[in-house]
């Protein structure tokens, strides 16, 4: 009877275990993917009679060896992580050293990992680890992939997962290696963006009446920008006719506003993000086709000067007097010191 009763109970505790260990799993699954669970937080569900210990031990360590939670050490103290049914089902059809292998992969994530990593912290043979990564990609629980920073590295990751951008290099690159015809031909079309909105472009006949009547105004100026915005190409090449917008003028695109253009004109592929355009844009102010403006938020178009027979002067403030002017900050217009009666204006033109 004594008996009986003993093997009553250990089936009761082993029924009990299980259905714990069930509903454990299932708290633990309602939470983020991502979350990592403390013995607290496992207590905190509620799910073992009178926040018991040696029953929360035993679900654990059930769920441990059934690949369902991933144990691992944080501040010095034991948590836990969910590991989804079906990759944990992953690693009951691979032996000790795929699971091994499988295992430094996964924690990789989207990063990817170097074989010569995985190596160095499983302690495998060079033959016995190429074996596994060879199985692995045949079962396709990982793929190789080629990192743009490393392009040399051969490199793994979960087949379910896409690199992330550090890996890639991002839109600029194409498998792990620059697409400099793509950089050319959105660096082209985002030059010729700002200059559309950096410089007014008459027409013969408004040319005439700008010499008549001067500066453009504010008004004239955001008129102009705003028909600009409504044309089918928002796109100018730059020409010897470019005339300067009015004094003030705050017009000149940002990098939101070039970002949101590129990709409503569906140059590209993919959606362009505003730190990979200030990146081409940082690019063409190196070239010294762009300058920034209004504080670094805007982007203005450089006019380029021409010299002699078309030759290319490097730049044109340098060659007049105004660029190296030793009083150039007391010059206005009415002032002492002005175009008017400029001294050095009329050497430099003496010439």
């Amino acid at each position: 009877m004594a008996d009986n009763a003993s093997a009553a109970n250990e089936s009761s505790a082993i029924s009990s275990t299980k259905e714990l260990k069930h509903a454990l799993y299932a708290r633990c699954a309602s939470q983020s993917a991502d979350r990592i669970f403390t013995q607290q937080d496992l207590l905190a569900f509620d799910v073992t009679p009178n926040g018991d210990l040696k029953q929360l031990q035993a679900c654990t360590t059930q769920l441990s060896k059934e690949g369902l939670l991933k144990m691992m050490t944080r501040d010095g103290k034991l948590c836990w992580k969910l590991v989804k049914k079906e990759d944990a089902a992953k690693y009951k059809v691979l032996n000790a050293e795929e699971a091994l292998v499988y295992s430094y992969v996964e924690s990789s994530a989207r990063e990817g990992i170097w074989t010569r990593t995985i190596r160095t912290r499983t302690n495998l043979h060079q033959t016995v680890m190429n074996r596994c990564l060879k199985s692995l990609e045949a079962k396709n629980y990982i793929k190789q992939i080629k990192s743009a920073k490393y392009p040399g590295r051969k490199t793994f990751m979960l087949s379910t997962l896409q690199p992330s951008e550090d890996v890639t290099g991002g839109p600029f690159y194409t498998d792990g290696i620059l697409d400099e015809e793509f950089v050319h031909q959105m660096a082209s079309w985002s030059e010729r963006y700002v200059i559309a909105r950096s410089w007014w472009h008459p027409s013969g006949k408004d040319s005439g009446r700008k010499k008549e009547k001067g500066k453009l105004t504010q008004a004239q100026a955001e008129d102009l920008r705003d028909k600009e915005f409504q044309s089918k190409d928002p796109c100018r090449e730059r020409t010897k006719n470019m005339l300067p917008m009015p004094p003030g003028y705050i017009g000149y695109p940002t990098v939101p506003e070039i970002t949101k253009a590129v990709n409503a004109s569906g140059l590209s592929g993919v959606i362009m993000k505003e730190v990979e355009m200030r990146q081409l844009l940082d690019v063409l102010c190196w070239d010294g086709l762009l300058v920034k403006v209004m504080g670094g938020k805007g982007y203005r178009a450089v006019r380029q000067v021409g010299g002699v027979d078309g030759e290319s002067v490097d730049n044109g403030l340098t060659e007049a007097p105004c660029g190296r002017c030793p009083v150039f900050s007391l010059c206005e217009e009415g002032g002492p010191v002005n175009p008017r009666n400029c001294q050095y204006f009329e050497n430099w033109l003496a010439l």
